[in-house]
């Protein structure tokens, strides 16, 4: 039982250093963060429980390939101090596996989630909640120093 423990600490950890380190894996969580956020506070979109566990599923397949990415990348900078020819296939096909995966689930995200209804209520609801709306713009600007910077006190290497 102390061995499947320590596999969860050590996967936390991963991803932890994942989000630390990869501002692309920091732009896929916010996006998620957000999409989710919106979804489940407001009732704005209808979305059927099949669509929640599709857009779940999206998700989590472009995160797991970010992991795999990073994973990549990493061990083919360890070893080598310089980038060879398969080195840097490998690396360009992890991330080329990102690049689809994210496609596709912003493909996923249109096809769920196009709902005009939802957008104008969303927006009226910030028109008549001014308040509502700073609170908006105080958490994207967040998000972007997140993004760009990082976790605070957290240095990157």
């Amino acid at each position: 039982m102390k061995d499947l423990a320590k596999s969860f600490v050590y996967a936390f950890k991963g991803i932890i250093v994942c989000i630390e380190k990869e501002r692309n894996m920091r732009i896929h969580l916010t996006f998620c963060a957000y999409m989710f956020y919106f979804l489940g506070v407001h009732d704005w979109f209808s979305v059927t429980r099949t669509q929640y566990a599709v857009l779940f599923a999206v998700s989590a397949a472009v995160m797991a390939g970010e992991l795999f990415n990073t994973a990549i990348e990493r061990a083919v900078d360890h070893a080598s101090t310089e980038i060879t020819e398969p080195g840097r296939i490998a690396k360009d096909c992890a991330a080329g596996a990102v690049l689809v995966s994210a496609l596709f689930a912003v493909a996923c995200g249109i096809a769920i989630l196009w709902q005009p209804d939802a957008f104008r209520a969303m927006f009226a609801y910030y028109r008549e909640h001014l308040y509502m709306l700073a609170v908006l713009v105080l958490c994207v600007t967040l998000s972007v120093i997140f993004i760009f910077k990082g976790i605070p006190g957290r240095k990157r290497k």
